[in-house]
């Protein structure tokens, strides 16, 4: 808590913390009028279309009481531009609005610094928001450009279609399970994959490059396999997942199969891009991948939808197809309202 010499009024709060490191930014997006007024003002290219996103963040609910700040407020932003990602979007500018139980100046300090760190990465200027006295509240909405009809939708897989997934999975629930004393994990391994869960990296440069290739995508936030549902709902689709095809870093591999599998099946918070393409289109995106330093892992195919709700199938690397009992917990994702 600030003690009363650390008083700061709400408009001194924006002007020092967020307005000046706005005012530094070099962005990519034509801003006519910024942070001051009533709205801001931006403009467009006319032969480009803008995708928005929000995302809310809540102390005790999507992050840990007490986390930290610098770090916090580098993935506030960092989820939002992983949702422009999944479009194919490339960032232009945020708004934040911002509930703080005091107006804490160290920590303010800290959070604004890790915000403008990854704006600056990603060229993206803070444009406006609202800050309140209430309960620790982040939401931040950002915005992103793209050519005109170039957006990857959830709603476009086809059945014979290749289902891919990013980098690795399940790193960041396994270093949520080693904060809660869940799992065991060396302090080593810890430090190798605490940063899945702090620092995600929102894959803004494959989503460019997947416009004219993937049929459909999406973010992995809450869990591989929640997520995709998603895409097949939208879609009208159903999928067959190889299980053991889900790809996992060292740390993850060391513990059980079933810690393994639900954790990058279901585990959120993840960040990756979960796509479909044309089968075609193998050896494109294996170069992409290449040429990003990104692993791409066909886990998958798209089927046509066989009742009347889109479904899962899941598989193990002999072929067997696993029992109902064995898929349901494997296709739980993260629910805001479940206690």
């Amino acid at each position: 808590m600030a003690s009363p010499s650390d008083h700061i009024g709400e408009f001194d709060l924006i002007q020092r913390f967020f307005k000046t490191g706005a005012d530094a930014m070099h962005p990519q997006l034509a801003i006519g009028l910024g942070i001051g007024d009533d709205c801001a003002l931006i403009y467009t290219a006319t032969d480009e279309e803008m995708a928005i996103t929000t995302d809310m963040l809540v102390e005790g609910r999507h992050f840990l009481i007490g986390a930290n700040p610098e770090l916090l407020g580098s993935k506030a932003l960092a989820v939002n531009l992983s949702d422009l990602a999944a479009m194919g979007a490339r960032p232009l500018g945020f708004t934040l609005a911002l509930a703080l139980p005091s107006a804490d100046q160290k920590w303010l300090e800290a959070f604004s610094k890790g915000l403008f760190s990854t704006a600056k990465q990603y060229s993206c200027s803070l444009i406006g928001g609202d800050t309140t006295a209430g309960p620790l509240t982040i939401s931040i909405t950002a915005f992103g450009s793209l050519p005109t009809g170039k957006a990857i939708r959830r709603s476009g897989a086809k059945s014979g279609d290749d289902i891919w997934v990013s980098g690795t999975l399940g790193d960041a629930r396994l270093a949520l399970a080693a904060l809660r004393h869940e799992i065991s994990l060396s302090d080593a391994d810890l430090k190798q994959i605490e940063h899945r869960m702090h620092q995600p990296a929102p894959r803004i440069e494959l989503g460019i490059q997947l416009r004219d290739i993937a049929s459909a995508a999406l973010d992995v936030s809450d869990g591989l396999l929640g997520d995709l549902k998603h895409i097949l709902k939208q879609s009208q689709v159903d999928a067959q997942i190889l299980l053991d095809r889900l790809p996992k870093s060292e740390i993850l591999l060391k513990q059980s199969i079933a810690i393994q599998n639900q954790f990058a099946a279901c585990g959120g918070d993840d960040y990756e891009l979960c796509f479909t393409a044309a089968s075609h289109q193998r050896d494109v995106i294996t170069r992409i991948g290449q040429s990003l330093h990104l692993a791409m892992t066909h886990i998958g195919q798209i089927t046509a939808m066989k009742n009347t709700e889109a479904s899962i199938e899941l598989f193990s690397t002999d072929g067997n197809r696993l029992s109902a009992a064995e898929t349901k917990p494997l296709l739980k994702s993260f629910d805001h309202f479940a206690s």
